[in-house]
């Protein structure tokens, strides 16, 4: 069995200080700087100044939350196998890819920008490339420097956005730390944005009665293998552990667009386990090797593990291996349905972000 690593939460999360200028302070210079304090309405601070960064740090083995697991050691669970779901989906968009060519003889485009040569985001982004070129969609990569500017950068985004033959832009994500990504998202036409986190489309996600023009790939790819393996959504309970803008934060809106209870569990939450014992589906996010372990599980749930961490394995011929956030062995003996990984939601990831943009080809042509 592969070691355990969770979280430090106290019980088990570790205490850490939000920003140093107490928030009544803070909002009383303010005020004194505007109005007279008596006219003072709220002292609340502003939202971005509460944004610090979730640190999951491990705690001792022996902090874990009693509950029974399958002592017999044998696999109860469903795999969920997202490489399977996904090369249909891919199949299906193969052919709707052929009979946009034939009727309209116009094919979806995919504009991609790639800053810099870090090894995981061009293994990323070649992944997606053959995959483009697998369904018909035709890929055009921007490959900028390093150390290029915004500038540079902007007038990039702002080529694929003015073509008519783009129907999506990706920027491959992160990018150098001199460069905003925020600022950079922001710039992005929505109705190009396939990746699906402008805030105009993560607002209309958010919204009952709104309709965003794309969902993020990844959390849009583990609603489809939920209902895609008949796992019922509505009423249940959920739990998303991790709130990132990627992943965590558009998973919670979207199944709550699907009418399921959700629970948000990051790394200041308190006896996490107690929530995700709960829960009928959890999705994880985290991105900490091993962190659900078997009794933060309820028995018969359904486990999402978006996580792809990698550990040193000597025996692999890479020098390492992927697992997930959920420590798989132990899972299987509770739950009644889980992910692999990998080849659980990474191929829907790709294959969503191909749904996408065949979705803005067909908006773009009034193709249906």
């Amino acid at each position: 069995m592969m070691p355990g690593v969770a979280m430090s939460w106290r019980n088990g999360l570790r205490m850490r200080r939000l920003p140093s200028v107490p928030w009544r302070t803070r909002a009383l210079n303010t005020l004194n700087d505007e109005v007279s304090p008596s006219r003072q309405i709220i002292i609340s601070p502003p939202l971005v100044s509460l944004d610090i960064p979730d640190d999951w740090t491990p705690f001792p083995p022996s902090s874990h939350f009693d509950f029974p697991i399958n002592c017999s050691h044998e696999q109860t669970a469903a795999v969920i196998d997202g490489k399977s779901i996904a090369d249909d989906i891919r199949s299906s968009i193969g052919i709707e890819v052929r009979r946009m060519k034939a009727s309209i003889g116009m094919v979806p485009g995919l504009g991609v920008i790639m800053v810099g040569q870090r090894r995981d985001s061009e293994t990323y982004v070649r992944n997606k490339m053959m995959a483009c070129e697998e369904v018909g969609i035709k890929s055009n990569v921007a490959h900028l420097p390093e150390h290029c500017t915004k500038d540079q950068l902007l007038k990039t985004l702002s080529k694929f956005d003015v073509d008519p033959t783009v129907h999506g832009i990706l920027v491959q994500l992160p990018l150098p730390q001199h460069l905003d990504e925020r600022k950079i998202m922001d710039v992005l036409s929505p109705e190009k944005d396939v990746d699906g986190f402008h805030p105009i489309n993560i607002g209309n996600l958010a919204m009952r009665g709104r309709e965003p023009m794309f969902i993020p790939c990844t959390p849009k790819g583990c609603i489809e293998l939920l209902l895609r393996s008949g796992v019922e959504i509505v009423g249940k309970k959920a739990a998303v552990i991790g709130r990132s803008n990627i992943v965590g934060l558009p998973a919670s809106l979207l199944l709550q667009r699907h009418h399921a209870t959700v629970s948000i569990v990051h790394a200041f939450t308190k006896n996490p386990e107690h929530i995700t014992c709960e829960a009928d589906i959890v999705v994880t996010a985290a991105g900490v090797p091993n962190l659900v372990r078997g009794n933060w599980l309820k028995p018969g749930a359904v486990v999402i593990d978006v996580g792809t961490n990698p550990v040193e394995d000597p025996s692999c011929e890479r020098g390492y291996r992927l697992i997930g956030d959920v420590c798989y062995e132990e899972a299987v003996q509770v739950v009644s349905a889980i992910t692999p990984v990998p080849g659980g939601v990474g191929p829907m990831t790709i294959a969503m972000l191909l749904s996408n943009t065949l979705d803005s080809a067909k908006r773009a042509y009034a193709f249906t």
